[in-house]
């Protein structure tokens, strides 16, 4: 019953849409309001792509007029997403979404814009699976809200930066975010015990980015450690430090050991995991072997991702 109703307004919004008033205009709002009540009726309906179509042209008839409210036509667009996302159109619920961020960057909204470009990086994180356009939009969404000095906002986004830039090989770039959000998280009381979870992450780029060359790596922990003398005690300094060596002797008993010591007090998640497997360490740190087989390899994986 919903979807006939729907398609009745549907077709009375069409005819609304075209038809002219007593002084030659259009009644473009008549028709915007036929056309998200089509929309509301479609939802009923479950019809969830013809909704989101219905809510695009409730936009498109907001557009026409003379003085057209820019929050209902943002409104309408993210409407429109919202049901595109349920019928499984995710380019289309992108497409709502950048229409509405679009629309609040030029009003200045841009906290609204940020939350809305977080919603685009979630479906190309989750669903889509494209790193690359999610890194993407949440460093959009990070710009955004640092332009409302939301600064807590702001690196969050930028840790997913990070972490998607490690995940794509942009080491640098990951270590760059991890140590400039440390380096303002010292003397913030809110902040400071994520401290060390920041410096491990970029240790761990380290080591991924000097391949084979621990230099580096040692000199960032001597940096971690002028910052905040307290790293010294924690564990994940200790594992940095006992990788760095196992590397250096080409210990790979060694490195498997300290690993699964650390893992055993604080489970290592798949990114890190996925670090400490990168070629560089199977390939080239040990001695220039090849470990190409469970038995061979580090065993840093749980027994459920062997």
């Amino acid at each position: 019953m919903s979807d006939a109703q729907a398609r009745e307004l549907l077709a009375k919004a069409d005819k609304k849409a075209d038809q002219k008033g007593w002084f030659g205009g259009r009644k473009y709002d008549e028709a915007a309001e036929l056309y998200e009540r089509s929309a509301n009726q479609f939802k009923l309906a479950k019809n969830w792509k013809e909704a989101g179509n219905a809510f695009l042209k409730a936009a498109a008839m907001y557009q026409q007029l003379n003085n057209p409210m820019d929050e209902d036509i943002a409104q309408a667009y993210i409407s429109s997403s919202k049901c595109f996302k349920k019928a499984n159109d995710l380019n289309q619920a992108v497409q709502g979404l950048s229409n509405a961020i679009a629309i609040f960057l030029q009003k200045g909204r841009f906290h609204a814009a940020a939350s809305h470009k977080k919603e685009i990086a979630a479906i190309y994180e989750s669903e889509l699976l494209d790193y690359e356009k999610a890194m993407a939009a949440y460093e959009d969404a990070a710009e955004y809200y640092s332009s409302e000095d939301s600064k807590a906002l702001a690196n969050n986004c930028l840790l997913k930066v990070a972490t998607f830039a490690a995940k794509l090989e942009n080491y640098q770039k990951a270590i760059e975010i991890f140590e400039s959000i440390a380096t303002t998280s010292v003397d913030n009381q809110l902040t400071k015990w994520s401290i060390k979870e920041y410096f491990f992450k970029a240790g761990l780029c380290h080591l991924a980015l000097d391949v084979g060359n621990t230099v580096g790596t040692r000199q960032a922990i001597e940096r971690y450690l002028a910052l905040d003398p307290s790293f010294s005690n924690t564990r994940e300094c200790k594992l940095l430090n006992n990788i760095v060596s196992d590397v250096e002797n080409e210990d790979l008993e060694g490195f498997t050991n300290h690993v699964a010591e650390y893992d055993h007090i604080s489970q290592l998640d798949s990114w890190k995991t996925s670090l400490l497997l990168t070629e560089w360490i199977k390939a080239v740190a040990f001695g220039g072997k090849r470990y190409n087989t469970d038995n061979q390899r580090p065993n840093v994986m749980k027994p459920s991702q062997v």
